[in-house]
């Protein structure tokens, strides 16, 4: 079973910088697709990011330029740098995988597993 394992989450004021970070158990992440979403309170669910199995990425229009998904194939880690942050971008982050996807096309999907949230506060 995979286990998703988020980290990184804080407190910054805007402007700053944040790094998520997602540990898998139990999946190689590097062969299938993964992805960050969030969700802020009132708000719906929300892609931000997703990488492939061969490392195209996909950026939400309103990150674009200021975040960047990556992956560590020997960590077995996904990654969510986040710079230039706003307090727009406060909301519950969670990462996400799916051994049924290769590509971001057919990501998220109904066998897509998540990890348990990390909160990112944004001060301004």
């Amino acid at each position: 079973q995979v286990q998703l394992v988020p980290s990184g989450g804080g407190s910054v004021q805007a402007g700053g910088s944040l790094r998520l970070a997602c540990a898998a158990s139990g999946y190689t992440l590097s062969r299938f697709s993964m992805g960050w979403f969030r969700q802020a309170p009132g708000k719906e669910r929300e892609e931000v990011a997703c990488i492939d199995r061969d490392a195209p990425t996909r950026y939400a229009d309103s990150v674009k330029g200021r975040f960047i998904i990556s992956k560590d194939s020997p960590k077995n880690t996904l990654y969510l740098q986040m710079n230039s942050l706003t307090a727009e971008d406060t909301a519950m982050y969670y990462c996400a995988a799916d051994p049924m996807s290769t590509t971001c096309y057919t990501f998220p999907s109904s066998s897509t597993s998540w990890g348990q949230g990390t909160q990112v506060t944004v001060s301004s």
